[in-house]
């Protein structure tokens, strides 16, 4: 019996103007590439990102996670309010920026804080991805259900999966399904059982990982 060698994914370094990272490069010729954003209180370096990358690159996806501005100016603390465009800025680089490296499907994600800065860049400017994967949405702070952030959902046209603990104090399952209701685009919800803000226990990340990647690209 004959045996194809496939080519290990590699991991690198990745640095161009605004843009700073860790690129996921799969064993052999990708024209999709995927941006993955981390939350307020984490980097790059966040388990559930690598195991992300590692799961999008082992499917032939180049995978770019990436430090937004905020993290780049200070190695820990939450962003302030004023770098929220440029955050956005941030994730516009990365996705121009892999479009120069021959690209040609950009596909958009995060989680938290980093999740909801590529929501509302996909409503400024509807054609810069085609997908996006959004975990755990900061519907609101804990506590302030009445705090919605959904001002910008209406001008979501981006299809989209998004990917909720059923304990997050940011939002509960009913309300996050209730929001989305304002969206246009289409989108699914995967909910993750027993799970909070963090998605999961510590060490289940890869398993997480190709579930929600199944369920990715279920959507085409």
């Amino acid at each position: 019996m004959l045996h194809t060698i496939v080519p290990e994914m590699t991991v690198k370094r990745y640095e161009r103007e605004g843009v700073q990272g860790f690129i996921h490069e799969p064993g052999g010729p990708a024209e999709a590439a995927i941006v993955l954003a981390h939350g307020a209180g984490s980097n790059a370096n966040a388990p559930l990102l690598v195991a992300l990358c590692e799961a999008f690159a082992g499917s032939g996806t180049l995978a770019l996670r990436i430090n937004l501005p905020f993290r780049q100016k200070r190695a820990s603390g939450p962003p302030h309010p004023s770098m929220a465009a440029f955050d956005r800025d941030g994730l516009r680089h990365a996705a121009a920026a892999l479009r120069a490296d021959g690209m040609s499907r950009i596909l958009l994600g995060g989680h938290s804080y980093g999740g909801r800065q590529v929501t509302m860049l996909a409503a400024e400017e509807p054609t810069l991805a085609e997908r996006l994967l959004i975990l755990s949405y900061p519907l609101h702070p804990p506590g302030r259900p009445d705090a919605l952030r959904t001002a910008h959902f209406p001008d979501l046209r981006t299809p989209a999966l998004f990917v909720h603990g059923d304990r997050d104090p940011f939002a509960t399952i009913p309300e996050l399904r209730k929001a989305l209701q304002d969206i246009p685009a289409p989108w699914k919800l995967l909910e993750i059982g027993v799970a909070g803000h963090d998605l999961g226990r510590k060490g289940g990340e890869p398993k997480l990982a190709q579930r929600v990647l199944r369920e990715f690209l279920s959507d085409g």
